[in-house]
């Protein structure tokens, strides 16, 4: 309870020092404050600009992400719509390499029986 009883008498002696501090610092934060006002004003446009901006390329990025994503699926459905083009034309590609090498073998055989006709 001591504890308890000699703090309030503590605080009140504090709080005239504190009381006596304070007009001295109002007086000189308002000698300083219309420097700080005028460099505030120009630090607040600088950072309003800088804000602006930031938003301006944030639209920017946000169209071009949409434009991109537009493009990616229409790409993609493309691909999706010539995906059996492309097996079907791999397909006629295979049997044509197979009709071309039975071919060059009809070819290699009529030359052999003409150059043993020859002999």
């Amino acid at each position: 309870m001591s504890q308890s009883f000699w703090e309030p008498e503590t605080m009140e002696e504090a709080q005239p020092e504190l009381e006596v501090e304070q007009p001295e610092l109002e007086a000189q934060e308002s000698a300083a404050e219309p420097e700080a006002v005028s460099l505030s004003v120009d630090d607040f446009s600088a950072l309003e600009e800088r804000i602006l901006r930031a938003v301006n390329l944030v639209k920017q990025e946000r169209l071009a992400r949409a434009e991109a994503d537009q493009r990616v699926a229409a790409v993609e459905a493309q691909l999706r719509e010539q995906g059996p083009l492309a097996e079907q034309l791999q397909t006629e590609v295979s049997a044509l390499r197979a009709e071309r090498d039975h071919v060059r073998q009809r070819v290699e055989r009529l030359l052999a029986q003409l150059d043993a006709l020859e002999l």
